[in-house]
């Protein structure tokens, strides 16, 4: 009996795993396996980093109950399948919110530790992992350690952005953040180039919790880098509010027989963006829910670029060089007419991350969705990786699905450690990729 497929996000690479199982009740002890194993969450990953063929999943789905939470600290402790919408949907009405959210509230926590996950609140609040407690990890040797800061500090490093090579984690401990209520004061600016981009984000660093722009991928010349940029607080209550969940969200049907983002529609879909608002700057409340989750709102968006899948490209590069760095990127993209509708722009803050392998680092950070258009694509790839690498940054691997094993080390000096932490039973398609010297695919 053929094993049910448990695919990534951008649905690129195919997959398909020997064996699939759901744990009941969380687990004393692994399952016998002569193949290797991964522990797999919601599958909101982009690239490989989740998928294991031909080797045991762990689908952690099951392992969805809270364990503790005391709304005077907002310390909770929880299942690692529990999903981050499930902790909003728990805490918020008690004044209490996630300390770093990614933009979508469909993660698991296992999830969001194994890639140690980041948010528009990088300058202040780090990374999730800064605000892990405690976390559970079931090894394959049948050993069952309680992770801290300073308990089995290594291992605890090692798990956070360890991409969930060390073990099953099974629960864990997060501090939240105190609010006042659900709604978001918002101000939003246009931007005419990278230059601006850079003084709004220098400007608002310090008075903003949260940073993020759109960038117009497509844009060339004086406009290149143009877009907006959204900064945000957290607002007081304003009394009982409706909450946008309960009307629900479309459906993005089925998968489109070509890529609904394709260089026919990038231009277009970029200007009309750009162009969506008369004047040049605007202030509003709104929910969380739109502001960090708007494409949660439509269900299966990923099934939008086609039957090939897309891949997601985010890289990070120093300060030191940002500006020529992406300058170059975007211009490469632009030049190629590729990239898509959903292009952001950030800066990380200098908050050190725990994990021995955590992707973010101070600098800038760019990210979007390349439809799979085979042999160019990956080229094109592989060109923004040698600006990348030249400036010294990194690309993400929970968004990746073709990066060398070349750069990979070149990406992540604390490699060679962090093996050292590897469970032997475990492993994935990124991590036999990434280790391996074969040449990535095309």
């Amino acid at each position: 009996m053929t094993a049910p497929s448990h695919p990534s996000w951008g649905r690129y690479p195919a997959s398909q795993p020997a064996r699939v199982q759901r744990p009941g009740a969380r687990p004393s002890a692994l399952p016998a396996s002569d193949t290797p194993v991964l522990a797999y969450g919601n599958g909101r990953s982009y690239g490989d980093s989740c998928l294991n063929n031909d080797g045991m999943l762990l689908d952690m789905g099951s392992l969805d109950r809270f364990i503790a939470f005391d709304p005077a600290t907002g310390v909770i402790e929880c299942e690692a399948g529990v999903l981050l919408a499930d902790i909003l949907e728990l805490v918020v009405p008690q004044g209490w919110f996630l300390p770093v959210t990614p933009g979508t509230q469909f993660v698991s926590v296992g999830g969001a530790i194994a890639n140690d996950v980041h948010g528009k609140n990088h300058h202040v609040a780090g990374t999730f992992g800064c605000h892990v407690r405690e976390l559970e990890l079931l090894r394959s040797n049948g050993q069952t350690v309680v992770c801290t800061p300073e308990q089995n500090a290594d291992l605890f490093a090692a798990t956070v952005g360890g991409l969930g090579l060390t073990g099953l984690l099974t629960r864990a401990t997060i501090a939240l953040k105190r609010i006042e209520g659900p709604y978001m004061d918002v101000d939003t600016l246009r931007f005419a180039n990278l230059d601006e981009f850079f003084d709004i984000s220098a400007a608002s660093d310090r008075d903003y919790e949260y940073t993020v722009a759109w960038v117009d991928c497509s844009a060339r010349g004086t406009n290149l880098g143009r877009g907006w940029f959204m900064r945000a607080n957290h607002k007081p209550a304003l009394g009982q509010q409706p909450d946008p969940r309960k009307r629900g969200g479309p459906t993005f049907p089925f998968v489109t027989p070509v890529s609904m983002i394709n260089p026919v529609t990038l231009r277009p879909l970029n200007t009309l963006y750009f162009r969506r608002k008369f004047k040049a700057r605007s202030r509003d409340t709104q929910h969380y829910q739109p502001y960090f989750y708007p494409l949660d709102g439509i269900k299966h968006w990923n099934r939008a670029y086609g039957p090939n899948g897309f891949l997601q490209y985010q890289c990070v590069v120093p300060h030191a060089d940002a500006r020529t760095a992406v300058a170059e990127l975007l211009e490469r993209i632009a030049a190629a007419g590729a990239g898509s509708f959903l292009s952001v722009l950030k800066v990380f803050g200098d908050v050190q991350s725990p994990g021995l392998m955590s992707f973010p680092r101070p600098g800038v950070t760019l990210a979007l969705d390349f439809p799979n258009r085979g042999r160019e694509t990956f080229e094109l790839l592989d060109a923004l990786d040698d600006i990348v690498r030249a400036a010294g940054g990194a690309v993400y691997p929970a968004k990746d699905a073709r990066m060398s094993a070349a750069a990979f080390r070149e990406y992540f000096p604390n490699l060679e450690r962090f093996q050292g932490f590897v469970d032997p039973a475990f492993s994935s398609n990124f991590w036999r990729r990434v280790t391996s010297t074969t040449t990535s695919p095309s």
